[in-house]
C-alpha cells in the first residue's frame, strides 16, 4: 500500500430531490409561513394574523358542543335527481363526487347537543359538499331541525357556509328559502331563541333566507357575507365596491350582524347568549 490512499466517502450524496409535503404553508392572508400542526392546534386560525380558515364539520361540532353530546338526526333524507339535470356532467355524477370528496351525503348535518350543559338543536353546513349549496334535502333537514327545536322547546343554532341555492335543483332549491323562513316564523311565535352564525363564505339564497333571520346573528372575523359576490356587483353597477365591503367588519358597522366573535371564544359566547335568551 502506498503512502497515500483514498477510500470511498462515507457521506451519502442525495442526487435526486424528494417531492412531498413538508408541513409548511404560506398564509393566504398575511403570506407568512406557518406549519400545518400549528394551524391545527390553533383551531385552523393563522397564528400570525388570526385569519380564519374553514373548519371541518366534525371539528366545528366538537368546538361548539360538550364532549360526546351531539347526536345526528334526520339522516334518512337523501338527495335524488328529480329533474334529471345535466350541465357539463349529470347531477348524479356531481353528487357522487361530492360524497367522495367530503365523506358526507349532504351539505348539512343536523342534530341535538349540549353547550355547557344546555341542550340545543344544531345545524352545521359543509362547504366541501358542492360548495355548501342548498338543495331540497338541505332545506328539509334544516326544517326538520327547526320543528324539533319547536317541539322540544330548545334553542336553535345554525352555522352557515354556502355558495347559495343549488342550481342543479332549479326552483326546488329556491323553494327551500321560503320553507325554512316559514319554519323559523313558527319558532319566533313560540319565543324559542334562534342564533345564526355566519362563517366564510356565506352567500346567495342562504344569506337571503334563514341565515339572516336569527334573533342574534354572529359572524367569524373577515367572513364574506353577501347575496351576490363582489365581482358580480362591480360588473353590474360598473363601479368598485368600498374596501372590505361584504366582509364581517363592514356588515357589523352597517347593522346587518350583531357581533363578530373569534372562533376560539365562540362556544363561551354562545353559552352566554343561550343562558340570557332562555332565562
Amino acid at each position: 500500500m502506498g503512502l497515500f490512499s483514498r477510500s470511498k466517502p462515507k457521506i451519502k450524496i442525495q442526487t435526486t430531490k424528494k417531492d412531498g409535503f413538508s408541513g409548511w404553508l404560506k398564509c393566504t392572508h398575511c403570506t407568512e409561513l406557518i406549519h400545518a400542526n400549528e394551524l391545527e392546534q390553533n383551531s385552523n386560525c393563522c397564528p400570525k394574523c388570526d385569519y380564519h380558515y374553514r373548519l371541518p364539520v366534525n371539528e366545528r361540532i366538537s368546538s361548539l358542543t360538550d364532549a360526546n353530546s351531539f347526536q345526528e338526526i334526520c339522516t334518512e333524507l337523501h338527495t335524488i335527481d328529480s329533474l334529471n339535470f345535466v350541465d357539463t356532467e349529470p347531477y348524479v355524477s356531481r353528487l357522487e363526487s361530492a360524497k367522495q370528496k367530503s365523506g358526507r351525503d349532504e351539505a348539512v348535518i343536523v342534530g341535538v347537543g349540549k353547550v355547557d350543559g344546555q341542550e340545543i338543536a344544531l345545524g352545521v353546513m359543509d362547504f366541501n359538499f358542492m360548495g355548501g349549496s342548498m338543495g331540497s334535502v338541505v332545506g328539509e333537514r334544516l326544517t326538520c331541525l327547526m320543528e324539533h327545536a319547536l317541539k322540544a322547546k330548545i334553542p336553535l343554532v345554525v352555522v352557515s357556509t354556502s355558495g347559495g341555492a343549488r342550481m342543479q335543483e332549479s326552483i326546488l332549491s329556491l323553494m327551500q328559502m321560503a320553507k325554512t323562513s316559514a319554519a323559523l316564523a313558527r319558532l319566533h311565535e313560540a319565543k324559542i331563541p334562534y342564533i345564526s352564525i355566519f362563517t366564510n363564505p356565506t352567500t346567495g339564497g342562504v344569506t337571503a333566507s334563514f341565515a339572516s333571520l336569527g334573533d342574534i346573528i354572529i359572524a367569524e372575523p373577515n367572513a364574506l357575507i353577501c347575496f351576490a359576490g363582489p365581482r358580480v356587483i362591480e360588473q353590474t353597477i360598473g363601479h368598485q365596491l368600498p374596501p372590505g365591503a361584504q366582509k364581517s367588519e363592514f356588515l357589523l358597522q352597517h347593522g346587518m350582524i350583531d357581533c363578530i366573535v373569534n372562533r376560539r371564544e365562540l362556544k363561551s359566547k354562545l353559552s352566554k347568549f343561550i343562558t340570557f335568551l332562555t332565562q
